[in-house]
């Protein structure tokens, strides 16, 4: 019988997004069935977490949830370090969340105490210099359940995963959000939203959408296979990226009417060039949906 890869999750200061987010995965059981999992904080597993910090098991896969702070403790034991003794067992490690990744919104508690595992924002840690080598990246608030199996079932087969600067799979970070937006055909003629939650119109001008500037395959891989912020008529919020999150998140500075900044990869001179010409024309056909739809709100 294969030898099933030993899993191990284990959480710092977390909300537990990530974790009930995998849980929604349609195929979870069937996942977890190429793992020996041999803890999770919120499942019943054969080991507890006392057993976990005496027993020092042996362990494939290390999934870290959460932001991490050096003197946090959990019935007396030294968190931190706890996570330090399994991720130089492990063979891999997997920074599930923005928390453990960057730091994220804990980290806005108390900035110079809070960070992610590896990375402090889009700075690097001395940590990282030690576990580089093993280190995969999830960023998100939460991730995508299909994100992390994707994940999984590569290191299961031994696949090797291609990363970027960060850390994270270029399969599902190679893109921005905007990458499949439903409405990029507004975006590229400067035709913006009269609201939240409407079907038409663009959010970035406006309403202060991340989509052109953060990485993650939200609208190429869809929530319940169905939806995501933008379809659903809510501004991205960047939450895969090392900033979030931001201040004045759903507001779009504008210098003399122009973004102060431009869509991942794009010079200004080339957006000046095009957005000046998008708007020479006059759109009937997307403008009437705008009115119609802004008609149906006030009514």
């Amino acid at each position: 019988m294969k030898k099933l890869p030993k899993l191990l999750w284990l959480q710092s200061i977390s909300c537990n997004g990530n974790a009930h987010s995998f849980f929604n995965h349609p195929e979870f059981f069937l996942i977890m069935s190429y793992f020996e999992l041999i803890y999770h904080p919120l499942l019943d597993t054969k080991y507890n977490f006392t057993d976990i910090a005496e027993k020092k098991l042996d362990c494939d896969i290390l999934i870290l949830e959460g932001s991490f702070k050096k003197d946090l403790t959990k019935y007396g034991i030294n968190i931190y370090n706890l996570i330090q003794d399994y991720a130089n067992r492990a063979r891999w490690i997997i920074t599930v969340g923005t928390c453990a990744t960057f730091g994220g919104v804990f980290k806005e508690n108390e900035p110079e105490n809070i960070s992610g595992f590896c990375f402090n924002k889009d700075e690097k840690k001395l940590e990282y210099q030690k576990y580089a080598h093993k280190l995969i990246s999830i960023s998100g608030c939460p991730i995508h359940p299909k994100w992390l199996s994707y994940v999984l079932l590569m290191l299961s087969k031994n696949k090797k995963i291609p990363i970027d600067e960060f850390h994270r799979p270029q399969e599902l970070y190679g893109i921005t959000v905007h990458t499949g937006c439903s409405r990029s055909e507004y975006f590229e003629w400067k035709i913006d939203t009269k609201g939240w939650g409407l079907k038409e119109g663009c959010l970035f001008y406006e309403n202060g959408c991340q989509a052109p500037f953060t990485r993650g395959s939200c609208n190429r891989i869809l929530w319940n296979d169905i939806s995501s912020k933008t379809i659903a008529g809510t501004p991205c919020f960047g939450c895969t990226e090392p900033e979030f999150p931001k201040s004045f998140l759903f507001q779009t500075k504008t210098n003399m009417g122009i973004p102060a900044k431009m869509p991942l990869g794009i010079p200004m001179r080339a957006y000046l060039t095009a957005t000046g010409i998008a708007k020479s024309f006059t759109i009937k056909r997307l403008e009437q949906k705008i009115i119609d739809y802004d008609s149906q709100k006030n009514n």
